[in-house]
C-alpha cells in the first residue's frame, strides 16, 4: 500500500481543512482534484508530516506520518505550489544543493543536478540566475529539485501554474513519462481537470476536506452510461421529455446540441433516437456517440455534494 489514511481531520481554527477523510492509494499516476479550498495542499503537507492532523492516522510506504516523517521525506519528491526557489542561485546550484540536503555527496549531487535539469528541458538555461526565469522555467526547476534524489513517490502541487499552452503540455508529458517509463508513483494535485485526465489513470476528488469520488478514470466513465451528442430541428422540448421518460439524462449545451446520457435501464443504440424523432415529429440532424470526459464525471459529483 502506497498511502493509507483513516478518519483524518485537521482544523485551522474552527475550519475543517480535512474532514474525517479516509482513502487508500495503491500507486501509479493519481490525480488529486478539487476546487481551491478543498483540502488538496493540506493533504499533501499532512502526508509529508509538515502538519499534524487533529485526529485519525496516515501512513506512506507503511510508515506513520507522525512517527516517521523524515524517513517518508527521504523517499518522496515534493513540488510545492508556492515559490520555493532561493534568490541569487542558478538552477545547477539550487538543484545540487537540494540533493546535498537529501544526503547526497556533493559531487554526486552536482552530476545528478545536470541530469535532471537536462531531463526537464533546462540544460541550456541551467547557469542562468533563477531570478530571471519565467514562471514556466521556475516550474521546471521545482520539478528538477523534486527528482534529484530519485524518489519513490512524487507529490506535485499545481505543477502547470503560470505555464503557457506549450509549456503546460510539455510538463504533462514529463509527468506521464515519470509515472509510466520511470516507474515513479505520482500524485498530481490540480484544479485543472484536463491536466489530470491527460496524465493520470486514477482520480481522487475532494470537496470540503472529504472524498467525493475515487476510482479509475476509465471505470468511472463506463459506469456513467453511454453518451450521445444530438442536434435536432423542431420541438426540442417534446423530444427531451420523451427521452427523459426513457430514463435518459439530457443536457442542453450552449451550441443547442443535446448531450444525452443513458440511465441504468435506458435503451441503447442509435435506432432508438431516430424512432423517437419520428414519433415526436422532429428532425434528427446529427447523432454521434461520445466518451464521457472527466469534467462530466466531476461536475455530476460536485453538484450532488453541493
Amino acid at each position: 500500500m502506497l498511502i493509507e489514511i483513516k478518519n483524518v481531520s485537521l482544523f485551522y481554527g474552527a475550519t475543517a481543512a480535512l474532514d474525517n477523510l479516509s482513502l487508500e492509494v495503491q500507486g501509479g499516476a493519481v490525480g488529486l482534484l478539487g476546487p481551491n479550498g478543498a483540502g488538496k495542499s493540506t493533504l499533501l503537507k499532512t502526508l509529508l508530516g509538515f502538519i499534524q492532523p487533529n485526529q485519525g492516522s496516515a501512513a506512506v510506504f507503511g510508515l506513520n506520518v507522525r512517527i516517521n516523517p523524515l524517513e517518508i521525506r527521504r523517499q518522496v519528491g515534493y513540488m510545492p505550489e508556492d515559490e520555493c526557489l532561493i534568490p541569487g542561485m542558478n538552477a545547477v546550484q539550487l538543484v545540487s544543493y537540494v540533493g546535498e540536503l537529501c544526503g547526497m555527496p556533493s559531487r554526486d549531487a552536482m552530476q545528478r543536478a545536470h541530469e535532471v535539469l537536462y531531463y526537464v528541458g533546462l540544460d541550456e538555461e541551467r547557469y542562468r540566475t533563477i531570478d530571471g526565469y519565467s514562471a514556466g522555467m521556475k516550474q521546471r526547476v521545482k520539478l528538477a529539485q523534486a527528482l534529484i534524489h530519485d524518489p519513490k513517490l512524487l507529490l506535485l502541487d499545481e505543477p502547470t501554474n503560470g505555464m503557457d499552452t506549450s509549456g503546460r503540455e510539455e510538463m504533462l508529458e514529463l509527468v506521464k513519462d515519470i509515472a509510466m517509463d520511470k516507474g515513479i508513483n505520482v500524485i498530481l494535485s490540480s484544479h485543472l481537470l484536463p491536466d489530470v485526465e491527460y496524465a493520470c489513470h486514477e482520480i481522487i476528488a475532494l470537496s470540503h476536506g472529504s472524498v467525493v469520488i475515487q476510482g479509475q478514470i476509465e471505470t468511472l466513465r463506463q459506469n456513467k452510461g453511454q453518451a450521445f451528442d444530438l442536434r435536432i430541428v423542431g420541438d426540442s422540448d417534446t423530444y427531451i421529455t420523451a427521452l427523459e421518460r426513457q430514463n435518459y439524462h439530457v443536457e442542453v449545451r450552449p451550441d443547442k446540441h443535446l448531450r444525452v446520457t443513458s440511465g441504468s435501464h435506458g435503451e441503447t443504440g442509435t435506432k432508438f433516437f431516430f424512432q423517437l424523432a419520428y414519433d415526436t415529429g422532429v428532425l434528427l440532424r446529427q447523432l454521434r456517440e461520445v466518451k464521457h470526459s472527466l469534467e462530466d464525471i466531476f461536475a455530476e459529483v460536485m453538484s450532488v455534494d453541493s
